[in-house]
Parts: C-alpha cells; structure tokens; sequence
C-alpha cells in the first residue's frame, strides 16, 4: 500500500516540472539564410532584402529551430489548466543564422527580446492545446522576424515620384515670389508721398 503512494506522489510532482525541449538550427530547417548587410543603405541591398522576405514569409519556422518549454498555464480552463502543461514558451537566440543582421537592433528593441541570454522569449497560453501553442509562438516569431527585417528597408522613389517632388517645388516658388511681389507692391504703395487732400 505504502509503494502506491509513493507512485501516486511521484506522478503528482512530475509534471509540474517544465518539459523542455531543445534543438540546433540545422540546414535541413529549410529556412533561407538571408545575405550578410549589417545595415541597408541604398537600393541594392533593400533589393536583396525584399527578396530575402519575400523567401522568408513563405516558409514556415520549424520546431526544430528553436527551444520550446511547456508549463501549466493560468486563467479559466478547469481542470485542463491543472493537469496538462498547455503553456508554450519559445526561446531562439539572436544570432542564429536565419535571422537578418541587419533586423537585430529592431529585435532588441521590442519587448520579445531578452539581453541576459541575448534571446527572444515568446510565450503563448491561447488556446487550450499545447500544439496550437506552439503554433502561436511560431508564428508569433515569424512575424516579429518579418517586421523588424522590413523596418530597415529603403524605398527608392520612382521618376513619377521625383517629377511630382519637382513640379511642387516650382509651384512652391512661383507662389512665393507672388507673395513676394505683392508686399513689394503694398510696401511701394506707402513710400510714394501719396497726397492727403
């Protein structure tokens, strides 16, 4: 009798330690490395970012790339939320390979990055299944790592753009020298002596 609650206690305890997992990045990720420009400067290397993520959104970030922890979550559930560890925790380092250099200080910005372990946390207690919880943390991620890589770009105008730039500015100064001559006119209408008579 004694031996059956010893078990009874075990199982009790075990599962509220989180369950980890963990995996290396590896090339059978099928993610696309983006090229290596630390900062985007001038239109050919936005050129090969906007290639990069038009690559990238039509990929999916892979379990296998990034450490997943399970929990207990919180809130209403019932008895789901006591027993079963539904709460997905994503962890990915910063500088693995398939994040853009040039989308990292982006990244360390935003509330989702962690600078003691120089990671990105993401949490997910959406739904009540630990599978479309992990769901939610990835795409959660992969859309974080399609913002900060588009927030960097640099859009080159088109010549419509620049010839509409152009035309505004002239008529800008042809209005402006309007102006000005019309005060040059009032200021001449004063100084003429005019007679009071």
């Amino acid at each position: 009798m004694q031996f059956l609650r010893l078990s009874y206690c075990v199982q009790r305890i075990a599962p509220r330690l989180p369950i980890v997992t963990r995996a290396a990045h590896t090339a059978r990720d099928g993610l696309p490395i983006p090229p290596q420009i630390p900062t985007i400067k001038d239109g050919s290397q936005s050129a090969e970012a906007r290639a990069w993520i038009e690559r990238f959104k039509n990929r999916e970030i892979p379990r296998s790339a990034v450490e997943l922890t399970f929990s207990r979550s919180s809130g209403p559930g019932g008895q789901n939320v006591n027993k079963v560890n539904t709460k997905a925790t994503l962890r990915c380092p910063i500088d693995v390979p398939w994040i853009p250099l040039w989308a990292r200080d982006y990244i360390k910005k935003t509330p989702a990055y962690v600078s003691s372990s120089q990671s990105i946390l993401l949490t997910s207690t959406v739904h009540r299944s630990q599978a479309q919880n992990v769901q939610d943390c990835l795409a959660k991620l992969h859309a974080l790592i399609v913002s900060a890589a588009s927030a960097g770009l640099v859009n080159e105008p088109s010549e419509e753009q620049k010839a509409r730039v152009r035309s505004l500015e002239r008529a800008d100064k042809a209005r402006r020298r309007l102006e000005k001559d019309k005060r040059k006119q009032v200021k001449r209408g004063r100084s003429g002596g005019g007679d009071w008579d």
